[in-house]
Order: C-alpha cells, then sequence, then structure tokens
C-alpha cells in the first residue's frame, strides 16, 4: 500500500506563531506519531504567519485514525487547543512525482 501524504497549510493568528510551533513541537507531534501518523517536516513562511507541514500515514485508514487522534482523550485535554491559534486551514493530499 502507497503512503499518504498530507500537506497542512495554517494561518496562524498574529503574534502566536512561537507559541503555537511550542505547543505543536511538545504536543500535537508526539500524539499524531502516537496514533500511527508520521510528520514528515514543518515550516514557517517568513512574513505571513503561515504554519506548513506534511505527515503521512504508511497503512491503515486515514479518515478512522484521524477520527480516533482527534477523540482521544490526550487531544481532547490540550490546554490551549491547538485550532485556537489557526485563523485559517487549508488541507491537502498529495502525491511524489519523485519516485
Amino acid at each position: 500500500m502507497a503512503k499518504t501524504i498530507q500537506l497542512r497549510m495554517y494561518t496562524i493568528n498574529k503574534g502566536m506563531m512561537d507559541e503555537f510551533v511550542k505547543l505543536w513541537r511538545a504536543n500535537v507531534v508526539p500524539l499524531r506519531q502516537k496514533h500511527g501518523f508520521t510528520v514528515e517536516n514543518a515550516w514557517i513562511v517568513e512574513g505571513e504567519n503561515r504554519f506548513v507541514w506534511m505527515m503521512s500515514l504508511a497503512d491503515g485508514d486515514w479518515k478512522s485514525k484521524d477520527e480516533a487522534y482527534h477523540a482521544s482523550p490526550e487531544r481532547k485535554a490540550l490546554d490551549p487547543q491547538p485550532g485556537s491559534f489557526v485563523a485559517h486551514m487549508e488541507l491537502r493530499f498529495v502525491t511524489s512525482v519523485l519516485k
């Protein structure tokens, strides 16, 4: 089965990037890993309040694993919630052309 990759592009609320990145690194990344996802990389787009990251899933149903992540007690317990930093979100599944 081919690896599924998702590109995630967030516009972070002005002045909140540092706090968001800290929360994302400490909580979102390990919790996504616990649920079977691999965080491929992440970037900040300077001057745009944009945070871009990619994660993948080697096997399994993306939808069910993503729903399990969001429904988990650990994710629900995050305070503040990661979404509270995000003004706009774009999610796209992508396919590599470098095979």
